[in-house]
């Protein structure tokens, strides 16, 4: 009996007569030779089809397919050294499953708006087939580094009563008789989790109502978020570096046919996976943005263009350290140095992709956090569960938030962070 086999599998049965369940993708003929590209879900290679060796059924079956029409193929895997993929199969049979006919996406330039509308087909192409398979992994290295690290996966909830970083950007509902938000992050949670395990990290969806329409923007999107007890902030860092050398590392060694399919130069990756990574101040941040004649001063938070430029400054990520209290979030630890920042650090990744990751160490004085949320305009009664961590036993604790999509974008030198999630969700896309 034929064995069944799967495109990715390939490799294992050189010279063997095999059978798998395809897509086409494309197809051309030439005379006496039909040359069908298709696709399983694993991978994409190519099938060729000779006149003089099948039968006229299926030499005729092959040059009437239409495009994502879907069947089943025997055939011989051979060596194929000019493709991406090293193999294809020679083909002796072909089973029509189901015939497709009228595919609205075509061997052809689209423009990104038609795309994204049918983002639901646009998922099978060799692009988005690749990152979706990049973000695989580093999802599934996320969950390897943290749990060989003595963490523990702790799942906070997307129904939340409070806000991380105030309300102004939640979506609001109404939750029976009170007011709800969709999560704007796990990290209240985390800490809470930190307290009880010593080491979690959250990783769910979380959700900003921002009116962006950056390239670095979406109203939905991915966090792994960290925390980590009896930390400090310069532990966090060897953490952040560390986990993201390792994303990166995972990438090249599991993923080199689609870094291919996508054009990514594997050695230009290969320079993040070393660590450490170089550090500079948020001053020192100021003065080079000036410097290079961009209009901003002390106290500006970065924006794009800023964290765009400071990242194409280095060859590797690169934390920038302790911004002013203004422009951060209310649970973080003061810098003892100099009471106008936080000790926090943002992230930017190179190649003018920006930040990529943000975290800090968080105060633990239940009065100095108590009175931080009053001066922020909080309710205090909203954080009482909150405050409790710093009234049984507050510990030293640090974390950070790392955007899935982010990193992607980055790794995969995307332009737009909706390629880097299978259904994006923007200020002006719902559907599909």
């Amino acid at each position: 009996m034929v064995k069944q086999i799967n495109i990715a599998d390939a490799k294992n049965y050189v010279d063997q007569e095999v059978k798998i369940g395809v897509w086409l993708t494309d197809k051309r003929s030439s005379g006496k030779i039909a040359f069908l590209q298709l696709r399983d879900g694993t991978a994409f290679f190519q099938g060729v089809v000779l006149k003089n060796e099948v039968s006229e059924e299926t030499f005729t079956t092959a040059k009437g397919l239409h495009q994502e029409a879907s069947f089943w193929i025997t055939g011989t895997i051979h060596k194929d050294d000019r493709s991406h993929f090293g193999y294809e199969i020679q083909v002796s049979d072909i089973e029509v499953i189901d015939d497709s006919e009228g595919y609205p996406i075509g061997n052809k330039e689209h423009g990104i708006d038609f795309l994204l509308d049918e983002r639901h087909l646009w998922l099978r192409s060799r692009r988005p087939f690749a990152i979706m398979h990049i973000r695989n992994e580093i999802i599934k290295a996320s969950y390897d580094f943290f749990n060989d690290n003595g963490f523990i996966k702790m799942d906070s909830p997307i129904f939340t009563g409070t806000a991380p970083e105030g309300t102004t950007e939640l979506f609001h509902t109404e939750y029976f008789d009170t007011d709800a938000y969709l999560s704007q992050s796990g990290q209240l949670y985390a800490e809470a989790g930190a307290m009880a395990y010593g080491k979690v990290f959250t990783f769910g969806p979380t959700f900003r109502a921002e009116k962006s329409k950056t390239r670095r923007h979406l109203t939905e999107f991915w966090m792994i978020e960290p925390e980590m007890a009896f930390m400090h902030q310069e532990q966090s860092l060897e953490v952040q570096e560390n986990y993201v050398a390792y994303l990166v590392q995972r990438v090249i060694d599991n993923c080199a046919y689609d870094l291919k399919l996508i054009d990514r130069d594997i050695e230009t990756l290969k320079k993040y996976t070393k660590t450490p990574y170089p550090k500079i101040t948020y001053d020192k941040a100021i003065e080079m943005l000036q410097g290079a004649g961009m209009d901003v001063k002390w106290g500006d938070d970065f924006g794009s263009p800023e964290e765009s430029y400071l990242s194409e400054q280095f060859e590797q990520p690169v934390f920038i350290l302790n911004y002013p209290k203004e422009i951060k979030s209310f649970y973080m630890l003061p810098d003892p140095d100099d009471d106008r920042l936080f000790v926090c650090a943002d992230l930017l990744a190179p190649e003018g992709y920006g930040e990529i990751i943000g975290g800090s160490e968080r105060e633990t004085d239940y009065d100095k956090l108590e009175e931080v949320v009053k001066a922020k305009g909080l309710n205090p009664e909203d954080y009482s569960w909150y405050l409790d961590l710093r009234k049984y036993g507050s510990v030293p604790h640090s974390g950070f938030g790392m955007g899935l999509e982010r990193a992607i974008t980055w790794i995969c030198h995307l332009d737009h962070l909706r390629e880097a999630i299978p259904f994006p969700r923007m200020i002006n896309r719902l559907r599909p």
